[in-house]
């Protein structure tokens, strides 16, 4: 990976147009990063204490949270040292992990709502044979086949991006190494690198949003189908929370990669909104609009408190 490459780290400028901001981020984000990771911590302990919630449904939501934990983790530690005023230089090596671990997990989650879409699809449309059809080897099975996929991805990714030559500037105009942000500093043609990152983001973007698509536009015909409204509530009240957490999602990485002109500002926003804001509301979606879960949080603080108490 190193062939032919003279820099040994790259320097990251941050997000564009916020200097003289670096404080007022600091807070920001440092109010954020723990609070996100607090959030899905709590609903991770609240599947996980509750056997109630020891479902196909929940066994999702629970690896959600882990990814939520872990995809802010992958830029938001690095940007909070530089902006405490220590150094903005990243490795060579440190660059290529970042970028593959930002992509491998972001694709992760992209799978895993996708694999969600569907199991909300079984149990409104096949609420009888749910058990059968979400059944654990399934499950585990399509888990498998998504780290599989997003570990391809950012493999192939990492391999076009950091086969090229970087021997001249090492300022990378973004908060952290991305290939809009890395490619720009080769010293060779990059141009079959970017159309094969757009090709790869676009396929796999398209790929998720079309199951989606698909599964919630057959679960919206058997809810509209549903006599009761009554029945038509709880139906919808179970894909709401999760139909909310895809757009926070996706809508930021057809932004991103997808638009043909790149505008550095514009697309830190949107990655910031997905790096670490989207994370942090998905733990608010999923326990405040879910009865379950908040009954188990209840219990996980009652548990705390009174351990706390003896």
């Amino acid at each position: 990976m190193r062939n032919n490459t003279e820099l040994n780290e790259f320097i990251l400028l941050g997000i564009p147009q916020t200097e003289g901001l670096e404080t007022v981020l600091l807070v920001i984000f440092t109010f954020i990063y723990p609070l996100t990771l607090l959030g899905n911590l709590l609903i991770l302990l609240a599947i996980v204490s509750s056997s109630t919630l020891h479902t196909p449904m929940y066994f999702f939501l629970g690896l959600l949270s882990i990814l939520d934990m872990l995809f802010p983790s992958v830029t938001c530690p690095k940007m909070l040292f530089y902006l405490s005023g220590q150094s903005r230089a990243i490795s060579y090596k440190g660059c290529a992990v970042q970028l593959f671990f930002y992509h491998f997990l972001g694709s992760t989650e992209g799978c895993l709502y996708s694999v969600m879409a569907y199991d909300r699809f079984v149990a409104i449309c096949h609420p009888l044979r749910y058990m059968l059809i979400m059944r654990p080897g399934v499950c585990v099975d399509l888990v498998l086949a998504a780290w599989l996929l997003s570990y391809l991805h950012a493999t192939v990714l990492i391999a076009f991006v950091f086969q090229l030559p970087y021997c001249g500037p090492n300022r990378v105009g973004h908060f952290f190494c991305d290939i809009p942000a890395i490619l720009p500093l080769a010293c060779a043609d990059s141009s079959l690198a970017q159309r094969v990152s757009s090709t790869n983001v676009g396929f796999l973007v398209l790929m998720f949003w079309l199951c989606v698509c698909v599964s919630y536009t057959r679960i919206g015909i058997a809810i509209l189908r549903i006599r009761s409204a009554e029945g038509r509530q709880k139906a919808f009240s179970t894909c709401s929370a999760h139909l909310t957490a895809i757009l926070c999602a996706f809508g930021p990485v057809i932004i991103v990669y997808l638009q043909p002109t790149p505008n550095p500002l514009l697309g830190a926003t949107v990655q910031i909104l997905n790096n670490t804001v989207s994370p942090m509301l998905n733990s608010l979606i999923y326990s405040l609009r879910n009865k379950e879960v908040k009954r188990s949080l209840k219990m996980v603080f009652y548990n705390v408190v009174f351990t706390a108490l003896k």
